[in-house]
């Protein structure tokens, strides 16, 4: 867990404002971390994630998750993987499901499979259609996932859902976003894991906009550390996410100068944590893509 300064508030004509304040070192708070993997599909992929583990869990995480994979098409690389983590390195691991195109048969399956591993936490999603399919699953929603993982297991598994500060690409609007939201939570979610942003305003004012719906439930935002614009964008354009306009022409200005990018996106990602922090954010959750390196970064300038 990385440690920020205390937060602390003066007063405004608006009310209380949190402002990091300089303390001693025994005045700082820890804040909890985890990280998100991809299960590897080849022994270059693994070796990769490998390398990346013991740096990563020198962190304390308070766990780590694994996705189901694009389109659901790693569905027999995450069980595999969420072993790995939890024999090998130790990890407390928390596989993520997706009802996309799987049958409640096959999503019952991996929930008795995940429980005999000792698994205690699910991220429960929707998912993207797999490739080449014509038709959903059996299961439409996430928050008719959220329920079915309830029914098949009761309060066995604490279960994350996804939520999106900027909007999910697919919603017709805002208002829309939230209702789909919090059938989540009615649903029997335990909490909730933002899509990647970049506008610290944008999660403070998701997060009121949720607590007025009755929201109560900790949302804790995804971050994801930059090593590469190129690949960022592509990303960014599947999911929606906004990549600030003066951040975006930093990014360009600097080519293909891989150091300079690196460090001045630790410092941008480091900033943006330590205001979120500030904020109240209960946690952070690291989007690292296998690697340490740039999410080190990012902790290392939070200190």
């Amino acid at each position: 867990m990385p440690l920020v300064d205390r937060v602390t508030y003066r007063v405004t004509q608006g009310g209380l404002e949190p402002t990091l304040s300089a303390q001693p070192f025994g005045a700082l708070r820890l804040i909890p971390l985890s990280f998100e993997f991809f299960p590897p599909k080849t022994d270059e992929q693994r070796e990769t994630l490998d390398k990346s583990l013991p740096k990563l869990k020198a962190r304390s995480p308070e766990y780590v998750s694994v996705t189901f994979g694009a389109g659901g098409s790693t569905l027999n690389y995450t069980p595999e993987t969420i072993r790995h983590l939890r024999e090998t390195h130790a990890l407390e691991a928390a596989p993520h499901i997706s009802c996309m195109g799987g049958s409640r048969e096959e999503i019952r399956t991996l929930l008795k499979h995940y429980r005999e591993m000792g698994c205690k936490r699910i991220v429960a999603l929707r998912g993207d259609m797999p490739s080449g399919m014509a038709t959903v699953g059996e299961i439409r929603y996430a928050s008719d996932l959220v329920r079915f993982i309830r029914d098949e297991t009761g309060d066995h598994f604490h279960i994350e859902v996804a939520c999106y500060p900027e909007v999910h690409p697919q919603s017709d609007d805002s208002h829309a976003d939230l209702r789909h939201f919090k059938a989540k939570i009615d649903a029997g979610a335990d909490g909730a894991i933002t899509q990647y942003f970049y506008n610290a305003d944008a999660y403070f004012h998701f997060v009121d906009v949720a607590r007025k719906a009755g929201i109560t439930v900790p949302i804790v935002p995804g971050i994801m550390p930059i090593a590469n614009f190129t690949q960022l964008r592509r990303f960014s354009d599947l999911c929606g996410a906004e990549i600030p306009r003066w951040l975006a022409k930093r990014l360009s200005a600097l080519g293909d100068d891989v150091d300079s990018i690196r460090e001045f996106s630790a410092d941008v990602v480091g900033d943006l944590c330590r205001r979120l922090v500030a904020g109240g954010a209960p946690a952070l959750h690291f989007y690292t893509l296998n690697r340490a390196k740039a999410t080190l970064a990012v902790i290392e300038r939070m200190r």
